[in-house]
């Protein structure tokens, strides 16, 4: 009897990649050590931060900034970070976290909205800067040279990367200045008993040469993480815990044509190899030549066991004047899951 792998079967539509929304259970992978969550404001950056932490061998992952804090928490992460966004956290509608986050005991870094927010959370004055500041920018470190450091072993003058229009004017209690630019007298702040730090610039793009630096200090010093993840463990221990989980059964994995689906199946054959048996659901929705491209790539490239289901007129029919995104979505996924379990129950 074949098993369907846990988390083979899209819930949403697979190749679109987004941020779970708050009330979607969150699962980390057993093999993580230490999670930073990235809180995404709606910043255009958010999966670049996500990447960088990465890239410092730090478990990252994006979650709305609307996420309950319970839920937050119950993750037990070593850091947070919250991302810009093109808002002013004055404004009604403003897209906010539970304030509740600055009190809990998480070092936190905010970058651009992040920092003014956390500011303005806290009984600072965030409103419009007298001139914005946007591109390549000179800071002055202000910060004393230390451990537990954002600026640690850099040069005091740098060059960073602004995006704002908003600044921060007063600091709330607590925090002191760390750097300054011409036109922005808190450019990074920190309130260091509450291990609270805010970055105006973005420390992430690459036209902050030295950004990684500062990621890197707030993860290893402040948070105290270790540089524990890597892609390639990540890969190691999925494909034991797969391997753990069928045992000598076979499986059922579903295929879409988007990157989640084929990475899960990817992991599943390296796992069990020809006891495997991939379900690709052709919805009539990829660009031209894609579905055969999977066809080949699985199929003819790596010799997987590939059932082809031609499903796209089942699914047009499905979106006839469906015009929202939402619903589109939604329809999308509950009839790839249909179309995947009738398959399914004739193998």
């Amino acid at each position: 009897m074949s098993r369907i792998l846990e988390g083979a079967v899209p819930t949403a539509w697979a190749s679109t990649a987004r941020a779970p929304a708050a009330t979607e259970a969150i699962e980390i992978p057993r093999s993580v050590q230490d999670l930073v969550v990235v809180l995404d404001f709606g910043a255009q950056y958010s999966q670049l931060i996500a990447r960088r932490v990465r890239e410092l061998r730090v478990y990252s992952l994006i979650l709305p900034f609307d996420t309950p804090l319970a839920d937050l928490l119950a993750l037990r992460p070593q850091g947070i970070i919250l991302s810009g966004g093109p808002a002013s956290v004055y404004d009604p509608g403003a897209p906010r976290c539970d304030p509740g986050l600055f009190t809990a005991g998480v070092p936190t870094l905010g970058i651009c909205y992040g920092m003014q927010l956390m500011a303005h959370d806290l009984g600072g004055l965030t409103g419009p800067a007298a001139r914005r500041e946007y591109g390549r920018t000179r800071l002055f470190v202000d910060e004393p040279e230390g451990p537990e450091h954002l600026f640690g072993g850099l040069e005091r003058r740098l060059i960073c990367w602004m995006s704002h229009g908003d600044t921060v004017h007063r600091l709330p209690a607590g925090f002191a200045t760390l750097a300054h630019s011409d036109h922005s007298p808190h450019a990074a702040i920190a309130d260091r008993a509450r291990r609270l730090y805010g970055l105006q610039f973005h420390p992430e793009v690459s036209h902050t040469p030295w950004g990684s630096d500062v990621l890197r200090n707030f993860l290893y010093q402040v948070c105290g993480c270790t540089a524990s993840w890597s892609m390639e463990s990540f890969v190691e221990r999925a494909v034991d815990e797969i391997r753990a989980q069928i045992a000598a059964g076979r499986a059922i994995c579903a295929l879409s044509g988007g990157v989640d689906s084929a990475a899960a199946a990817g992991l599943a054959f390296r796992a069990i190899g020809d006891r495997l048996t991939c379900v690709f659901v052709d919805h009539g929705l990829l660009r031209r030549g894609e579905a055969e491209q999977v066809v080949e790539v699985f199929r003819d490239h790596f010799g997987v066991s590939l059932v082809h289901v031609d499903a796209g007129r089942r699914f047009l029919d499905r979106l006839r004047g469906v015009v929202d995104p939402e619903r589109k979505r939604t329809l999308i996924g509950n009839e790839f899951i249909t179309v995947f379990a009738d398959e399914a129950a004739r193998l």
